[in-house]
Order: structure tokens, then C-alpha cells, then sequence
């Protein structure tokens, strides 16, 4: 059965985030609030947490997932940032966006695209994340929790809870955050292309 911790979404409380982070280190699967829905989130390195992700969306073994990153120094140890995208990536964090961008060698080569070697990045700027990945002291490896007969990602903790039970270790309710994605902008090429208009204003991209 999922642990259930009930988050104050501006004001998360130290030890609840304390004992998340204790069992994302055991390399537990999770359900987790964002600025930008619900999503689903392990260890990077846990490699049985990451399939279980896949087991759960029913995603194919080349499914892009995201590093949601604590800030920017800790976004540019896992991807290569070009000049030109640096500016208009660090101006547009934290917010809604991903941001799709080549690997470094830090990056696991199974969590890379197997072709264009890259991977998506955010950092959000939801305060109960905010706060796991300040305690963890590194990505959490994520992907939007959006069940494989639904088109839209679930927004209540506890129908989580009673939903993906004996499929999650713990469930990090923090109230509704919303149904819209993050906006994606593929950068890998060095020029902005916007590949999915989410929350986060594409504008500033095209």
C-alpha cells in the first residue's frame, strides 16, 4: 500500500518532506504535485523505478522522461546548454516548461533518446517540489501521471491513492494543481522549436 502524506502546498512541512526523500532514496516510485499537473517521479538511477513508471502509463521503452531539476547550476550538469538557448532558458525558469536539450555523460544512456541522445529538463516552481529536490539533492526522474484510458492526468491525491495503490510506495498530496502540461521546446538543434503548447507562454519561443 501507497504512504499518503498530506503536503501544505505553500508551507510544505519538514518532516513529511524528510520522509518522502527517505523513501525516493530507497528507491521508491511516487506520485508528486507540480506546478504543472500530477506526475509520477523515482530516482534517476533507480532503473526498476523507471520501468515501473512505464508499467503504470503503459509507455513504450523509448519514452522521453523528464529531470525535474532544484535550479538551473543543477540543470547544466545534465544537459549542454547553447549560447543561444541559455538566456531564454534560465529567463524562463522555474515556470511551466520543458525544455528538450542534448545529454551529458551524467545522464544514464538508457534515459537519453536512443537516436538524438538528448532529454527533457524542467524546474518548476511548485514549493513542495521545490522543497523534495532542495532535501534529495538531485533530479527526480518524472513523468506526467496520466492513466493509459484517460487523456487527462489525474488531479486528487486520494483518488491516486485509492487508484494506484499497490502501484505506488507513496502518494504526496498537495490539492488540485491543475490539468495543464508544461509547454515543450525542443532546443536540441540550438534554435527554439515548440513542440507542445502547454501552460508555460510559447510566445517567447516562436
Amino acid at each position: 500500500m501507497a504512504r499518503y502524506f498530506d503536503v501544505h502546498p505553500q508551507n510544505p512541512q519538514p518532516r513529511s518532506i524528510g520522509q518522502i526523500v527517505e523513501l525516493l532514496r530507497g528507491d521508491a516510485v511516487i506520485a508528486y504535485p507540480t506546478d504543472s499537473c500530477y506526475a509520477l517521479g523515482t530516482r534517476m538511477d533507480n532503473h526498476g523505478g523507471a520501468d515501473r513508471i512505464r508499467d503504470i502509463r503503459a509507455l513504450r521503452s523509448d519514452h522521453h522522461f523528464t529531470l525535474v531539476c532544484a535550479d538551473f547550476a543543477q540543470l547544466g550538469h545534465f544537459v549542454h546548454v547553447s549560447n543561444s538557448a541559455f538566456r531564454a532558458v534560465k529567463n524562463a525558469t522555474p515556470g511551466q516548461y520543458t525544455f528538450i536539450l542534448p545529454a551529458t555523460k551524467e545522464v544514464p544512456r538508457r534515459l537519453a533518446h536512443p537516436k538524438k541522445k538528448t532529454v527533457g529538463v524542467r524546474i518548476p516552481s511548485h514549493p513542495v517540489v521545490r522543497a523534495l529536490l532542495q532535501e534529495l539533492g538531485e533530479p527526480i526522474l518524472s513523468s506526467t501521471l496520466i492513466l493509459p484510458d484517460s487523456d487527462e492526468p489525474m488531479t486528487d491525491g486520494w483518488l491516486i491513492k485509492e487508484e494506484l495503490d499497490h502501484q505506488l510506495d507513496a502518494v504526496v498530496d498537495s490539492g488540485d494543481c491543475g490539468t495543464e502540461p508544461t509547454t515543450v521546446v525542443d532546443y536540441s538543434s540550438g534554435v527554439p522549436e515548440v513542440i507542445r503548447v502547454g501552460g508555460g507562454d510559447p510566445s517567447r519561443f516562436e
